[in-house]
């Protein structure tokens, strides 16, 4: 999975990815309101709103970005409709030639991880196997330690799936747990090194593992720390632009080559059109495609 990632940025010669973390506020207000009073479900003409809004952004991206990553909560908080919509969207990126990170952040033990590992390759029932969610990549927690990511690693090697792994979150309070002292090094560096270690199994012809990173932008230092101490693997960088990442700072989480990190932004793409007086509320397709080239155009102007 990792080589499919990284051919598919060469290709496209961009190291970038949209979130399509949507919300109502994100939407331009006519698109909402042409969808109400349509099925008398006020659930059901919100994610239709939703769900066209994905569609248009994603018809408009999928030449410029190799992947989106779609954070799941976003739409559990619609109920089973939600997990519908979610799962519509992952359809239409993949059927437009997208890679998909399914932002899901699970965690735990024993059956209960093996359970959430089935997004990384589904169930078998009746002897056959089907893959309900079909994410390429999904985010995972790794505070259960070994025996707790177990699982998603068993399903990465034998459905060539992903994973990225929370390091060094973008959050500012994440240095409450992620930057306390552990003997000689910090947590996010211990748990750094666990994630080298795990992936060593998954590594591919570019030296990188399909065992990722989730290494936030705002944090440059420790990204360099990171990309020292593990260097096979690749880096999912949140935090770009709206949450502070950017400039010649991205530059520490990739290697010498300009390799091995994919930088994310999710409202800075899909909150363009309200941002820029230049379009009107139905363009918001062609303000996205225009705020991914401009992120792509700074991103690479320092690899």
């Amino acid at each position: 999975m990792i080589d499919e990632l990284m051919k598919r940025i060469e290709e496209k010669g961009n190291p970038t990815m949209v979130g399509l973390d949507t919300t109502l506020e994100l939407i331009p207000r006519e698109l909402v309101q042409q969808h109400q009073g349509t099925c008398g479900d006020p659930i059901e003409e919100t994610l239709q709103a939703i769900l066209a809004f994905n569609k248009e952004i994603i018809q408009y991206i999928k030449d410029v970005v190799p992947a989106v990553k779609i954070q799941v909560a976003m739409y559990e908080q619609y109920g089973w409709q939600g997990i519908r919509t979610y799962q519509e969207t992952i359809d239409d990126a993949k059927k437009q030639g997208l890679m998909v990170v399914g932002d899901i952040k699970r965690g735990d033990i024993s059956s209960t991880a093996e359970a959430y590992s089935s997004h990384l390759g589904g169930i078998t029932l009746n002897h056959m196997e089907m893959d309900l969610w079909k994410e390429d990549w999904i985010t995972v927690n790794p505070y259960f330690g070994t025996d707790g990511m177990n699982p998603f690693l068993q399903k990465c090697r034998t459905h060539g799936k992903g994973l990225f792994v929370l390091v060094k979150t973008s959050n500012p309070s994440g240095k409450e747990i992620q930057d306390l002292v552990c003997g000689n090094q910090k947590v996010y560096e211990v748990i750094g090194d666990l994630v080298e270690k795990w992936g060593m199994p998954l590594r591919g012809r570019y030296g990188y593992s399909s065992v990722g990173a989730v290494v936030g932008a705002p944090h440059p230092e420790q990204g360099a720390i990171l990309r020292k101490s593990m260097p096979h693997t690749f880096f999912l960088v949140p935090g770009y632009g709206a949450q502070g990442g950017g400039g010649i700072s991205l530059k520490s989480y990739f290697d010498k080559a300009g390799k091995g990190a994919v930088i994310h932004s999710a409202r800075g793409i899909l909150g363009a059109h309200s941002h820029d007086k230049r379009y009107v509320w139905n363009q918001f397709g062609e303000a996205a495609r225009e705020a991914a080239l401009a992120m792509k155009k700074e991103v690479t102007r320092y690899l």
